[in-house]
This record gives structure tokens, sequence and C-alpha cells, in this order.
């Protein structure tokens, strides 16, 4: 069986966005247990030129529920950044995603197979197919945040390890 445009997207989001809950559950439990406040993570980056942990969570879901929504309606147009928001905030962002990723279902989502999609950056407009924007533009940004806001808690103290990144594995049924 082929791959579908509903398991390249909304099944590999689901599963990256369950490990950013539970990294982001881990490191609520990190600071209750230390006594430390989440929100001192809110404005952490792991360099300076880098964007903050908040702009990292927002990624999360900007590249995952707008993705799919710009394809659906093949404009990409993200709402505005929240900026710092508390921690909890930033959690339930996460819980919001889910429910948003669920809600597409796989017949809405493999229809759009083959569907143009243009993004407009700067003064450059961009060509894509549904299938290659999710693949060399969405996912990869999508990830980069993902991963970038782990790895600013793995800097912070957070005991995660690469189990917690990976999330839900899809394995086959035994």
């Amino acid at each position: 069986m082929a791959t579908s445009l509903y398991d390249i997207s909304v099944a590999s989001y689901l599963q990256t966005v369950g490990a950013v809950a539970n990294f982001l559950d881990r490191a609520a439990g990190h600071c209750a247990a230390a006594g430390t406040d989440p929100d001192d993570f809110v404005g952490a980056r792991l360099f300076e030129d880098m964007a903050p942990f908040h702009f990292q969570i927002e990624c999360v879901y900007h590249h995952s529920v707008w993705a799919l929504e710009a394809v659906k309606s093949g404009v990409f147009a993200p709402p505005a950044l929240v900026g710092p928001i508390p921690f909890l905030e930033l959690q339930a962002m996460i819980t919001q995603t889910k429910a948003a990723l669920n809600a597409f279902t796989p017949d809405e989502v493999n229809g759009w197979a083959g569907k143009d999609l243009d993004l407009q950056i700067g003064p450059r407009t961009l060509a894509f197919t549904a299938e290659n924007f999710f693949l060399s533009f969405s996912l990869p940004n999508f990830h980069f945040h993902a991963v970038t806001a782990y790895d600013i808690l793995r800097m912070q103290g957070v005991p995660l390890g690469k189990r917690d990144y990976e999330g839900q594995l899809r394995t086959r049924a035994a």
C-alpha cells in the first residue's frame, strides 16, 4: 500500500506533537520537583540569535495545523505569533494543536493530493504541490522547531532523552 498524504502530514504531525506534549509535561514535572518555575523556559534560547522557546512551540502549531489549512485553502497564512506567554498556555496550545490535527480526516486530507499551493515569502513566490509543500517546507520547519524546543529544555536541565522526542512510533501490527 502506498503512503497517503494523510500519513505524510497528519500522522507525522501527531506523532511529534504528542512527543512535544509529553516533554512539556516532563519539564513541568521537573520544575515541580526542583521547586523552579516553568515560566523561566518561555524566553530561553539556545543561542542569542535564535528565537526563544515560546516561538518554537508556536511554530510547531503553525507548521502543522496551519500547513494543513494552507493546502486546504491554497494559501499559507498562519495567525500572527502570540509572543511570550506562560508555560501553561504553551502546553494548552499543544493540546489545541493535537485536537485540531485530529479533526482532519484521512479522506479530507487525501483529497488534496496533487493540489497546488503558492507560498509567498517576501518578494518570492514558491510554487508547490501539496506533497512537496509538506515534504520540503512544512515538515522540515515543523521538526526544526520541535527539536529546538526539546534542545532548549535539555539545555535548561530537563532530563529528556531521544525516546522523548520520537514519540509514539507507528509500527506495523505483529
